[in-house]
């Protein structure tokens, strides 16, 4: 029997020095999901990586789903089961179902109802179909999650408020920079959260704004959006000091500001504060650095006081959602509870498709063979005939009558 099996590690229970040992690089993804598709008793697989948490989605015939999961997580990962076991969280079948779907809503962020969260699961739905790790019944699963987000989101107001991660990064800047409009803000990377932050920083009228990244193509489109200079990372040395704020996210495995790069920086700005916020899985920012004078070093994990201070609008409408969910899943069971019937009805058709090409193979052998063409047709379709309701005369003469329906996986007899 297969299940639904859901293990994940997220900001609810793990630290960022944990979530950071478990995250997935971009690049490599692919070969991921086709070691863990490889396991025995895995039939598919999808796998997240944000941030916040992550997720290894998988259709199971295994009988220790849990364990065999957790194994490869952490083998993976080259990390020790006892290190990981207690920030793991695991979920099957219904609750797997429920799980998914407040993660595509926003409902299991870090900050409730943000946007982003939806398309990075359609982002490893895409990868996963790339990488032929999806079967029918996790395809679906995932379908389902896209179009309950969708249904929360235009019955609810849950959306309405501008409260993202990087939202909460540019009010943690004005808690230690009271005025933004005298402060030069250095964004590090390219991808969506830097550019929500370049977004609302804008809003506030930031001095100035520089944008690094490795590849400086995709640093200038943003920005020219506002008015910001562009860098390499190659240049991050030349210009880092010029930074009073600094935010960064990318996609780097390793950290690319260190202690000494942070030390050199502050001799050339005369020890003036630097604000540093690190949102990035791995680590951009060198926990070390965070032990300098006139440094203060955030990670994500911080943004959760700015999180509450934010959210009571949002609360309210957490209830609609969550029974929004509870109706579309009801419709997702449905489907799941019939799905053996299909498995049966597709194998029925593949088997039938089969006899007759046996049969038509035979009768064409004949007429070559010049036989009576009149006899071969009438035997060819008596032969289609017995063999295609062998087994369902033999299903029928097996069960009580009271549970048969009229004439039962046969052709209704015809009315005169």
């Amino acid at each position: 029997m297969s299940h639904i099996a859901v293990l994940s590690v997220n900001h609810q229970l793990a630290p960022v020095e944990v979530r950071e040992q478990v995250a997935f690089a971009p690049n490599e993804l692919k070969q991921a999901l086709n070691n863990l598709n490889n396991i025995e008793g895995i039939n598919s697989c999808v796998i997240l990586s944000t941030c916040n948490r992550s997720e290894v989605y998988a259709i199971s015939e295994n009988k220790k789903p849990r364990e065999t999961l957790s194994d490869y997580l952490a083998n993976t990962h080259n990390i020790k089961r006892d290190k990981i076991d207690p920030y793991l969280s695991y979920f099957e079948d219904d609750d797997a179902l429920e799980h998914i779907c407040n993660v595509a809503t926003g409902l299991d962020s870090l900050v409730l109802g943000e946007p982003q969260i939806l398309g990075q699961l359609k982002d490893s739905y895409h990868a996963a179909k790339e990488a032929g790790t999806l079967d029918k019944m996790l395809e679906k699963l995932f379908q389902h999650s896209f179009s309950t987000a969708k249904k929360v989101r235009t019955d609810t107001k849950i959306g309405s408020s501008p409260v993202s991660i990087a939202y909460c990064a540019v009010k943690l800047s004005e808690k230690i920079f009271a005025d933004l409009h005298e402060q030069t803000v250095l964004l590090i990377g390219a991808g969506e959260m830097i550019e929500l932050c370049a977004q609302h920083l804008d809003q506030k009228d930031v001095n100035s704004m520089i944008v690094a990244n490795r590849t400086i193509e995709n640093a200038q489109k943003i920005a020219k959006l506002y008015d910001a200079e562009s860098v390499s990372l190659k240049q991050l040395s030349e210009i880092i000091h010029k930074a009073d704020i600094i935010i960064s996210s990318t996609a780097a495995s390793v950290p690319i500001i260190g202690k000494g790069l942070i030390e050199s920086a502050l001799k050339l700005r005369k020890h003036k504060p630097m604000f540093m916020l690190d949102i990035a899985i791995p680590r951009d920012v060198e926990p070390e650095v965070g032990n300098l004078n006139d440094v203060y070093l955030y990670t994500i994990d911080d943004l959760e006081q700015v999180v509450s201070d934010n959210i009571d609008s949002r609360t309210k409408e957490k209830v609609l959602a969550e029974e929004i969910i509870v109706k579309q899943n009801k419709a997702f069971n449905k489907w799941l509870s019939v799905l053996p019937n299909e498995q049966i009805v597709q194998s029925y058709r593949s088997n039938a498709h089969s006899i007759k090409s046996i049969a038509v193979e035979d009768a064409l052998k004949n007429l070559k063979n010049g036989g009576d063409s009149e006899k071969i047709i009438r035997k060819l379709a008596d032969q289609l005939t017995n063999k295609l309701l062998h087994s369902t005369f033999k299903n029928i003469k097996q069960k009580p009558h009271d549970t048969l329906s009229h004439c039962e996986g046969c052709i209704p007899p015809n009315k005169k």
